[in-house]
């Protein structure tokens, strides 16, 4: 601009109300004056603080987060043993997390022997919604017997169904634990997507999957005397 073509000084100050933090200066003569440094630094002075006095009209204080549909990032370390948990079968679970939040997720592998998740988002909702998800297959919950979990039904075969018990763990809710009544069909009680809530009974020592219980939750029916 003109005051570096036609200037002898471009002196430039920025800061708070508390004080400067940073300052440039380009000069083409050989020394400057402190009184005429002085008059600078206090003309800069105040008109810092009349700029900020204006900004604070508008917004007195830090926003607490982004707007929602504000594009925003965030990244994490997770345990490298879990990538192939978050990334799942073929990606089967990260594409799910994907589809379901519309958040994009990265993993990369890191020297230090962690993994790198990175999530990205322009809705604030979805980004949170994926993060959780990520960290609850990251950092799993212990899932105890004995306990009760709420689940979705993810698949069902002729004798039972394999029911997620926490984010990347499931278990086996076979058919006869499904109502103390005798169930024909598996279908004409549980539906594929459902929510079912259940009781942690035992871990299958053959395959290490959990076992489940449905009716352990529903009154015992008495037995009728003949």
């Amino acid at each position: 601009g003109d005051e570096d073509h036609l200037g002898d000084m471009d002196f430039k100050v920025t800061g708070t109300t508390k004080g400067i933090t940073a300052c440039q200066m380009d000069m083409k003569i050989q020394g400057l004056e402190s009184s005429v440094l002085t008059e600078a630094l206090m003309q800069s002075k105040e008109g810092r603080l009349h700029i900020l006095g204006e900004m604070l009209k508008t917004l007195d204080a830090p926003r607490a987060d982004y707007k929602d549909h504000a594009p925003r990032i965030v990244s994490f370390n997770v345990p490298n043993d879990m990538i192939g948990a978050i990334i799942g079968p073929g990606g089967k679970i990260i594409q799910e997390i994907q589809k379901t939040t519309t958040a994009n997720i990265s993993i990369e592998e890191l020297e230090n022997g962690e993994g790198r998740v990175e999530v990205t988002s322009d809705n604030g909702t979805a980004m949170k919604e994926a993060v959780d998800w990520v960290k609850k297959i990251a950092f799993p919950p212990i899932v105890e017997v004995g306990e009760t979990y709420e689940g979705k039904v993810k698949t069902i075969m002729a004798y039972g169904a394999f029911v997620e018990i926490i984010p990347g763990q499931d278990g086996l809710l076979h058919i006869s634990e499904l109502a103390w009544d005798r169930v024909e069909k598996v279908e004409d009680v549980l539906k594929e997507g459902e929510l079912v809530k259940f009781k942690v009974t035992g871990k299958d020592p053959k395959t290490g999957k959990l076992k489940l219980s449905k009716k352990v939750l529903m009154p015992k029916p008495e037995k009728s005397e003949s």
